[in-house]
Formats: structure tokens, sequence, C-alpha cells
């Protein structure tokens, strides 16, 4: 497949120098309340898998970029046992965040980053680094922006309506190339069906296997996969594959100098892991962690100058992370694994 050697073969854009925050920015990177989230969510499982007697608890970043979002975790982590749970965001917290704060007594975390890159040189020693996710591990597996660089076909619509692969050049130049059949196929007709001549699809069967392998991998806990997404009934007629260089949007030319992306099919994600799932967006997410980009009140000003400043500056990126239109339009796929599987 084209993209997946512009993406991961020899001199492919992830294992570039700069990693991908060179090219774009991602909630992780807008601002360190995401990771203090995340962190709250990881404490909030923990505390569950602690009153099952677990007294560890990993953390497994999937598609861990240069370990970006397990740095900020494990930084958040630090600064709730040194400061307090509640004080992480330098803001007041929402009575929706209660029970989501410092890891249980007792209980300590294990880090692991997932990335096809080399190991970054001044990583966090505690994080440890894997080219594939570990297996029979307890606690929360979180993808970022991870499936929508899993690698899937494009299909279009003919002149007649029988669905093709798209072919493409290494120059981005394309031509319909066979009838989609098999499994993918199938795929189409359940997920993405193409009913008009010209219509495409991007075929999301890879992505589905993809996450539930990495899903399954925990034998308990919570797995969650956060991407820009479309649902059954709501897809882009004509797709949505598209490039990224140095922070603009290019042709998705497979020549390994830009990204290349496409929005997921996160119902068909879920469909394909046992056990019940909830979609939401951002907005709604971090907003239950805590993060809702309300103002401080004006006392505070008067009270604790230093503090309402801090508070002003943390209510402004949470607006940003949560911001319809933007970073809060991203959805979240949340699935619950439980011991013993279903």
């Amino acid at each position: 497949m084209a993209a997946e050697d512009a993406l991961y073969g020899p001199g492919g854009f992830y294992l570039r120098p700069e990693g991908p925050a060179g090219h774009f920015r991602t909630s992780v990177h807008a601002s360190r309340l995401y990771a203090a989230a995340v962190a709250r969510l990881l404490a909030r499982v923990a505390s569950e898998l602690g009153a099952a007697g677990a007294d560890e608890v990993a953390f497994v970043d999937m598609g861990a970029g240069r370990g970006e979002l397990v740095t900020g975790v494990l930084d958040a982590l630090d600064t709730m046992g040194a400061r307090g749970a509640m004080e992480v965001l330098d803001a007041p917290v929402p009575d929706a965040a209660e029970g989501t704060g410092g890891l249980p007594p007792g209980v300590r975390v294990r880090a692991y980053a997932v990335e096809r890159a080399p190991r970054p040189p001044g990583l966090d020693p505690r994080v440890e680094w894997l080219d594939r996710p570990p297996s029979g591990v307890r606690g929360l597996l979180f993808a970022n922006e991870w499936l929508d660089n899993v690698p899937v076909d494009v299909a279009q619509a003919d002149d007649d309506g029988t669905p093709r692969y798209v072919e493409v050049r290494r120059d981005g130049a394309e031509r319909l190339g066979a009838p989609v059949t098999g499994a993918d196929a199938q795929w189409l007709d359940r997920w993405w069906p193409l009913r008009e001549p010209g219509g495409r699809a991007e075929i999301g069967r890879p992505r589905d296997e993809a996450w539930a392998a990495v899903a399954c991998a925990l034998e308990a806990g919570l797995a969650v996969a956060v991407d820009y997404a479309h649902a059954a009934g709501r897809r882009p007629p004509f797709g949505t594959l598209t490039g990224f260089r140095a922070g603009r949007e290019v042709p998705p030319v497979p020549d390994g100098t830009c990204d290349i992306t496409a929005h997921v099919a996160l119902d068909a994600c879920a469909a394909a892991v046992p056990g019940p799932a909830e979609l939401l967006t951002q907005r709604d997410a971090l907003r239950r962690l805590g993060v809702s980009g309300e103002r401080p009140p004006l006392t505070l000003a008067s009270t604790d100058p230093a503090a309402y400043v801090r508070a002003l500056a943390a209510a402004g990126e949470a607006a940003e992370l949560t911001a319809r239109g933007g970073l809060g339009d991203f959805t979240w796929l949340l699935q619950r694994r439980p011991a013993g599987g279903y």
C-alpha cells in the first residue's frame, strides 16, 4: 500500500526526525490541560482496578509520537501527588470531576509508549518504548489521533456505480482499478455504501482490525480512541483523505514528505470490539474530566491576582480544547474491558 510506505517505510513521514509535532498541532500540543485530563481518567481507572485488588495500573500511549502525552500524564500525576489532585488545572474543578484525582494509595503506574519511530532522547526513563502494544496489562490505553494514520484503501464508484479501488502513483496521480470485492466490499455495504457515480469512501476495515487488536490486548480497564470521525448516515460523499505538511493542508501525495490522513468511522471500530461502547465529543468528554473553559470569578482577581491570571490562562486553553468547530469536535470512543472478557 502506497500510504503505508509513505508514512512508515524507510524515510517515511512518521520516522522523520522532527516528528509529527513539526507538522501539525494536536490537543496534546495545545495545552497541558489535555494530559492532566487523561491523568484524571487514568486515576479513575486505577481506582476501579484497585477496588479489584490491583496494585499496578498501566498507561499505554498508542501512537505516541515523541512521547508528549505519556510525559504529560506522568508529570500531571507527579503534580497531583505533590500539590493535591484538585489543583492540577490551576482552576476550580466542577463536581463532575470529583473522584478523578490522584492515584489510590499503593497503586503504581507502569507507562508504555507505542510508536514505530525510535525512542527520543531525554524521554522520562519511567516510560517503556515499544513498537507494539503490550498484552495482558490492566489500565488505560489511549490512542490520540492514531487511527486516522492507519492506512486504508480508497474506493470510488465508477460511471456504472460499481465501487473500484483508487490506485495512486508516488506523484499523486490517480486511476480507478479493480472492483472492490470480498471483505472490503462487505465493509462498504455495511458501513459506507457507495450509491452514486463519483462517490468516494475510505475502506475502514484495517482500522477496525487495528483497534480490535489493541483494545483487546487490555486484560482489563478502558480503551479510548480520539479522532476526527463520522458516523453511518452522515459520511462525507467524497471521503476525507488529505495531507498535511508544516501546518498546512496539502494534496495527499504518497512520497513521504507529508502526513496522509482521513477521518475515522469510529462507529465501525466500536463494533469490532465485544461489549458496550460510548461515543461522545471531546467537548463533552473533557467537561466530564473538569476541563470546561469557564472563566474564573472576577472576585479572585482582587483576593489572589496571581491565581486569577493562572486560572484565566487555563480557561483560555480549556476553551481551545473544547471549542465547537475545532478541537472540541473530535470524537472519543470509550470501550471498557472487564476482567475475564465478554
